[in-house]
């Protein structure tokens, strides 16, 4: 076994979550290739004195349930997973890739309706829970990356072992800045989007809730969202990609939403409930490691040089109010063009943060 897999999961029990001894932790291994890994975290719960179970997932069983499944079965929040999130102090998602075409044959309509249930799990771990999230490369994480898998894994590991402790404390001192500002704008390829951040605050990403990881986030105030924006790259749910996303808000209500492709979808998942079709979050990608789109949001959101915004479920520690079963990090690449303002300042330019 790669040892890269043991010194993660030490990473991951001690820095990421602090695992206590006498604590409860779900391991949640989705896809049988995130063994190496899952063997590692239980071995370092283990270690730290803590009661580790592990469960298994896969997209495989969730395409069973997709195609066969009554309304009834669709909408079914499971009820193991969900006292999972009541009994278990630290929840650790380690996510293996899996074929972006496993869900290709389910009407759009499905896949929604199922999405609310996912997400309603999702939230009972961020209410419950002390959680980190891990996309574990694969095979197929490599083919929907474009690259062999010896690549994606190096990519993988050197963008979750940086410096933490070095990175975060520059990362703070950036958020420290930011919170002085109230306006935010930004200007690039078919967008010009703005809104408030008063009374919100900056935060940061620096491994404890995802590896790898790499964000300074907001939430806006959604009523005073103005303009539009346009996604360069697709949006990625249940494997659909979802090209050319362009979003238009007036007064903090959404009044147009049009893609290239699964549009149907796109308005299926805006219509999930009052809060989806509004951003919870608005962020910049820090990592540097994280260097190609994947076609995956636990790692593309991260890559340094892009901002996203997530609709739906706004974090409440930065300030953020709005609530959803959804929530749906977009990226928009702002590498080659593309501006960011604070109050009229420029802090961000062709992928770099200037503050």
């Amino acid at each position: 076994m790669d040892k890269r897999w043991k010194q993660l999961g030490q990473l991951l029990v001690d820095y990421s979550t602090g695992v206590r001894a006498g604590e409860r932790v779900m391991i949640a291994m989705a896809e049988v290739e995130t063994y190496p890994l899952a063997h590692a975290v239980y071995e370092a719960a283990i270690r730290a004195g803590a009661y580790p179970q592990v469960q298994f997932l896969s997209e495989s069983l969730r395409h069973a349930l997709l195609k066969y499944g009554n309304e009834a079965q669709l909408r079914w929040l499971p009820e193991v997973e969900a006292f999972g999130m009541e009994w278990a102090d630290v929840y650790f998602g380690l996510r293996g890739g899996y074929d972006l075409d496993e869900h290709a044959d389910i009407p759009a309509e499905r896949l929604a309706l199922n999405q609310t249930a996912v997400g309603q799990i999702s939230s009972l771990r961020w209410q419950k829970t002390r959680w980190c999230l891990v996309r574990v490369p694969n095979a197929a994480f490599a083919r929907q990356a474009g690259t062999d898998l010896e690549t994606i894994t190096d990519m993988f590991f050197n963008a979750c072992f940086l410096d933490w402790e070095i990175e975060s404390q520059q990362w703070r001192r950036r958020a420290e800045k930011l919170n002085r500002g109230k306006q935010v704008r930004m200007v690039g390829r078919e967008t010009d989007l703005s809104f408030s951040v008063e009374g919100r605050k900056w935060l940061v990403f620096d491994g404890r809730i995802n590896m790898p990881d790499g964000e300074i986030y907001t939430a806006p105030v959604n009523e005073t969202l103005n303009g539009y924006i346009y996604f360069e790259f697709p949006g990625v749910m249940s494997g659909r990609l979802v090209h050319d996303i362009r979003l238009r808000w007036q007064a903090g209500q959404l009044v147009e939403a049009t893609s290239a492709t699964h549009q149907d979808f796109l308005r299926q998942l805006l219509q999930t409930d009052a809060g989806a079709s509004l951003p919870g979050e608005f962020a910049f990608g820090l990592n540097p490691h994280v260097n190609r789109f994947c076609k995956d949001i636990l790692l593309d959101e991260k890559m340094g040089g892009t901002i996203h915004l997530a609709l739906g479920r706004a974090y409440p520690e930065c300030g953020g109010t709005n609530q959803s079963a959804l929530h749906w990090d977009i990226v928009k690449d702002m590498r080659r063009e593309g501006r960011v303002y604070l109050d009229d300042m420029p802090i961000f330019e062709n992928g770099k943060l200037m503050v």
